[in-house]
Formats: C-alpha cells, structure tokens, sequence
C-alpha cells in the first residue's frame, strides 16, 4: 500500500507542476514573411451605345449620319502584345424593303464609317490607329482600332467612337429599319 500511496503521490506532484505552469507551445515565430506572386497578362474590354439613330438631314437624300460611343479597357503584352477593335453588322436592316449592307437596292448604297478615340499608350498616352472610309460588312470583321505593344488605358477606360454614314436611296421604302452590328476587342 505505501506503494500505491507514492505513485499517487507522485501522480499529484506532476499534475500540479503543469497546472503551476502555463502550456506555451513554442510551433513558430512572433513574426513571418510571404512572397506573393502575380502574373499580369493581356487583358481587354469595351462598352458600347446601346443606340445609335442615323439620321438624314439637310438636302433631298442626303445620307444618313450618327455616331457610336464606345468606352475601352486594354494591356497589350509588353515587348510583342497587339490588340484590336472589329465591327461586323451581325444582323442587317429588318424589315425588308429597305436599306440593306448585305444586299443594297443600288450599287453604291454602303453604310461606312470613320473611327476615332483617344490613345491608349502606357497608361493613357500614346497613339491608337483611327480608321476613315471603312465599308461596314455582314460577312467580316472590320478594323475600328488598333493597338501596339504595351498599350495600356486608363482604369476609367478610353474613349473610341465610330461615325457612320449611310446613303439614303430613293428606293427605300418608308419605316423604321434596324440592324445590329457586334463590337468584339481582343488583346495579345
């Protein structure tokens, strides 16, 4: 029995040595470091008009003319990076009976645009490649600007806009005529 008396004796004396002393285990520092690490790539955006109106104003036909504004974002690659803007008419004037890029009532009759915006650059400076006389397609992709290497907007975005004209025929038949033309930006 004294035995079992010092054991437990023992027993005690140990249980309350580590309740005497708080536990603090020692796994790591106070402090510490992390290295974080990003790859920036290419990156593009755009905003477009909702609408658009072309309207014909002065002489007898004179042509149809309005503006789209497009608001874009960009980062182009630094040593080898392009980008580009396109327009291409997804959906051609409806209803029938009027004007048409596809298949125009007359030779001649074209919807063309001219497009210009501020430069992107690095950061906002730079040159960006305007485009005059370009003919609107239902079948291709057309330039609205272009973009060089480490070509990079603004956070708020740069400002593009495409100024259209379209002839007025005599041909076309009264009523209001709507067609859909699809921007599409791209950086590299």
């Amino acid at each position: 029995m004294i035995k079992k008396l010092t054991m437990t004796s023992a027993l005690m004396a140990i249980t309350v040595a580590f309740a005497a002393f708080p536990a603090n285990a020692q796994l790591g520092t106070a402090t510490g470091t992390t290295t974080l690490n990003v790859t920036v790539g290419a990156e593009a955006g755009l905003t477009v008009a909702a609408t658009s109106n072309l309207t014909s104003v002065g002489t007898n036909f004179a042509s149809f003319t309005g503006t789209t504004a497009l608001t874009y974002y960009i980062r182009t690659t630094q040593s080898t990076g392009a980008g580009s803007i396109t327009a291409k008419v997804t959906t051609d004037f409806a209803p029938a009976g009027g004007p048409s890029v596809a298949t125009p009532p007359s030779v001649g009759d074209a919807l063309n645009y001219t497009s210009s915006g501020t430069a992107p650059g690095n950061n906002g400076t730079g040159a960006v490649m305007a485009f005059a006389g370009i003919t609107a397609s239902t079948s291709a992709q057309t330039n609205v600007a272009t973009f060089g290497a480490d070509n990079r907007s603004l956070g708020a975005g740069n400002s593009e806009s495409v100024a259209w004209t379209f002839s007025n025929d005599p041909k076309y038949k009264t009523g209001a005529y709507a067609a859909t033309v699809t921007f599409t930006i791209s950086a590299t």
